[in-house]
C-alpha cells in the first residue's frame, strides 16, 4: 500500500479520530505485526504536540499460546499493575487510539471457559476505565489494518498478498480515507448525519418496531429523554472526536426493560477469536429468554451469561443499506466494519450520553431510568435489505421512517 496514503490514514486517526490536543499523552494499542503503521500513528501524534506516546504492543499467537497452555488460575485474575497503569494514564487525560487487525479465528479450539473467565476478570478490573470511555470523559478512536489471517478469511480465493491489498482497499474506502483530504471528507461526513439525528430527536418516539424478512420482529421501548447520536461525538472536555473509523450508524438507548420479540442475526459475529454463526435471540420484558446458534453457541452463551446486564440491550443502531460499506457486499468478520454495513443491537452496557443528563447520573440512577449496565458491550448485526423500522409515538401513532433498508426522506 502506498506510504503517502497510509500516512493520511494515520493522520486521520490522530487528528479526527482521537483529535489529539497539544500536551496530551496518547496510548496506542497495536499488534507487533502492524508496527510499521503504529509508528506512523505515533509520529503523527507527536507532530500535533502529544506530550508522550505510549505504545501498547500485542501479539495474537502469544495470546493464543497463553489460552492453550497457561496455568488455569491465570484466567480468574487480572494484573493490578495494568489497572494502575490505566489509572495513571487516565489521571493525565490520555487519548486512547487502537489499531485493530484481529484474526477472526484466533482462539478457535480454545477452552471456552478460559475465555469467559478471563474476559469477566478483565472487564471487572477495568470497569472504571471503561466507564470513562463510554461517558466520553476520555477520548478514544479505533481503526483497522489488514492482517494476513483476516485478509484470507475475507478473500479466501485470493493469494495472500492480493487478499491483503484487496482488504486494504476496502478498509480505506469504507473509512473514507481514500480521498485527497480524508480529514476534510470526514468533516463533510459528520455534517451529513445532522438531518437524520435532528429528525429522530425531534420525533422522540416512545418505541420502535423492527422487522426483517429473515425473522426479526421485535419492539423496543426507548428510554425517556433518549438522544440519538451519529457522525462523531463530543468529549466532556468539549473536544469533538470520532470513536470509530469508519462510522455510518445513528444510535440511541433502548429501555433495558422494554424489548419484546425475536431478533435473527444477519451476519456472523466475530467475538474474541471465535466466529458465532446462525444465531438468534428471543426477548421478553427486555431480557433474553432464549437463544441459539448453529456454530459456537458456547461463545454466544459466554456473552449472554456474563452478568444480568448482558441479557439486556444497551444500544440500537440504524445503518442504511446504501452506506459505502454496505454497498461493498462483503462480510468482513470484524464488528468495526460489519456494524457499519448493517443495523445492529448491542447486548450489555449502554452509553450514558444517549440519555439526557445520563453522564452525570450515578449507575443506580441510570439503571432506574432504564439505562442498562453490564461488564460488556457487544454489537451484533440484524439489518437486511428489506428491514423496516416503525417509530411509535406517545399517542400511539406510527411513522415508518426506514423502509427496505433505507431512510425515508
Amino acid at each position: 500500500m502506498n506510504k503517502e496514503r497510509l500516512m493520511k490514514y494515520a493522520e486521520l486517526l490522530v487528528r479526527a479520530g482521537g483529535n489529539v490536543q497539544k500536551g496530551q499523552p496518547v496510548v496506542i494499542s497495536c499488534s507487533v505485526d502492524d508496527a510499521y503503521f503504529g509508528r506512523m500513528v505515533q509520529g503523527c501524534a507527536y507532530d500535533v504536540g502529544a506530550s508522550e506516546v505510549i505504545m501498547e504492543w500485542s501479539d495474537g499467537p502469544t495470546t493464543r499460546a497463553k489460552y492453550l497452555h497457561g496455568s488455569d488460575e491465570l484466567f480468574d485474575t487480572f494484573p493490578q499493575w495494568t489497572v494502575d497503569k490505566l489509572k495513571y494514564n487516565n489521571d493525565r487525560g490520555a487519548v486512547y487510539l487502537r489499531v485493530d487487525s484481529s484474526d477472526p479465528d484466533l482462539l478457535a479450539g480454545v477452552d471456552p471457559s478460559r475465555i469467559k473467565r478471563a474476559t469477566k476478570a478483565s472487564m471487572a478490573a477495568t470497569r472504571e476505565h471503561s466507564a470513562l470511555l463510554m461517558s466520553n470523559a476520555r477520548r478514544w478512536s479505533i481503526c483497522a489494518v489488514p492482517s494476513p489471517a483476516w485478509a484470507k478469511k475475507v478473500f479466501p480465493d485470493l493469494p495472500e498478498a492480493e487478499a491483503i491489498d484487496r482488504l486494504w482497499g476496502h478498509i480505506l474506502k469504507g473509512a473514507r480515507a481514500d480521498g485527497a483530504d480524508p480529514i476534510a471528507d470526514w468533516e463533510t461526513h459528520k455534517q451529513n448525519f445532522v438531518k437524520r439525528v435532528d429528525y429522530l430527536n425531534k420525533k422522540a418516539f416512545k418505541s420502535l418496531r423492527i422487522t426483517t424478512g429473515i425473522g426479526t420482529d421485535i419492539t423496543l421501548g426507548l428510554v425517556k429523554n433518549h438522544i440519538w447520536v451519529g457522525g462523531g461525538d463530543m468529549g466532556k472536555d468539549g473536544v469533538p472526536f470520532f470513536p470509530n473509523l469508519p462510522t455510518e450508524e445513528i444510535f440511541t438507548m433502548p429501555d433495558r426493560n422494554q424489548a419484546d420479540g425475536r431478533v435473527v442475526a444477519s451476519m456472523p459475529l466475530s467475538y474474541q477469536g471465535r466466529l458465532i454463526e446462525g444465531f438468534e435471540m428471543t426477548f421478553k420484558n427486555g431480557r433474553v429468554e432464549s437463544y441459539s446458534a448453529s456454530k459456537n453457541q458456547e461463545a454466544l452463551a459466554s456473552i449472554i451469561e456474563m452478568d444480568e446486564g448482558a441479557r439486556r440491550l444497551g444500544e440500537v443502531a440504524l445503518v442504511a443499506n446504501s452506506s459505502p460499506i454496505g454497498q461493498m457486499k462483503t462480510l468482513f468478520y470484524n464488528t468495526l466494519f460489519d456494524e457499519n454495513a448493517s443495523a445492529h443491537l448491542a447486548l450489555g452496557k449502554a452509553y450514558p450520553n444517549n440519555m439526557a443528563g445520563g453522564a452525570d447520573m450515578t449507575v443506580e440512577e441510570r439503571v432506574a431510568a432504564g439505562c442498562n449496565d453490564s461488564l460488556l458491550h457487544v454489537d451484533f448485526m440484524f439489518g437486511t435489505q428489506d428491514m423496516q423500522v416503525v417509530g411509535i409515538s406517545e399517542d400511539g401513532s406510527e411513522t415508518v421512517f426506514l423502509q427496505d433498508g433505507e431512510f425515508i426522506d
